[in-house]
């Protein structure tokens, strides 16, 4: 993968997302994950489409991870990952990690998540043993507050969080598909190679 080997420990960022499409917001947020913060290199973790749900415009899987693979290039600090592509549905975060520290017990696996998601801590599955295994990267999000929940308060007085500096990008998946559908040019917010393969699969058009 891009010239990688895994036989150092090293610290890894996960980065969860449909990546639908890949975006340069995407792309700036894990670069700045890899040059100012103590995290190596960030893996972005394309979730699978789950079947119970109601399909939308979300592309098929092996069409988005190909996307983010054209996106990152030949950048050895960056990852796509399949991952969850290969575990049961509904994905569950803390499934993802014990499955990647059975995988690559030399790395340190950290999560990298929005703002928005942090504030969501509380509802997901085994928030406590998910906090107790990793460090938290959050970046800021637009018009994010923290709700008032005292079981949100207890988690983040044990997490791990890590804020970082981040510039806050309102670019989204919704706000490109949405503009590509109406015939705008997106080019400039999609790496190019992500916006020729976009182009030329007619994607998002319809």
């Amino acid at each position: 993968m891009n010239g990688h080997t895994d036989t150092f420990m090293s610290k890894i960022g996960l980065y969860f997302g449909s990546f639908n499409p890949i975006h340069i917001g995407h792309l700036a947020i894990a670069g700045y994950i890899t040059e100012f913060t103590p995290l190596d290199e960030v893996w972005f973790i394309v979730s699978p489409h789950n079947p119970l749900k109601k399909k939308d415009s979300l592309l098929e899987d092996y069409h988005r991870l190909y996307m983010t693979e054209l996106a990152i290039g030949d950048n050895y600090r960056l990852r796509a990952s399949d991952i969850e592509f290969r575990l049961p549905l509904p994905s569950y975060t803390i499934n993802t990690l014990a499955y990647l520290g059975e995988k690559h017990p030399q790395h340190e696996f950290s999560l990298i998540m929005g703002e928005d998601n942090l504030y969501t801590l509380h509802k997901w599955k085994n928030a406590e043993e998910l906090i107790s295994k990793c460090n938290i990267y959050v970046y800021p999000r637009p018009y994010t507050s923290r709700p008032s929940s005292a079981g949100l308060d207890m988690l983040l007085s044990k997490a791990r969080v890590h804020r970082v500096k981040a510039p806050m990008i309102e670019i989204s998946g919704t706000f490109i598909r949405s503009g590509i559908k109406k015939g705008k040019n997106m080019s400039y917010f999609l790496p190019p190679a992500v916006w020729k393969y976009i182009s030329e699969m007619h994607f998002y058009e319809k």
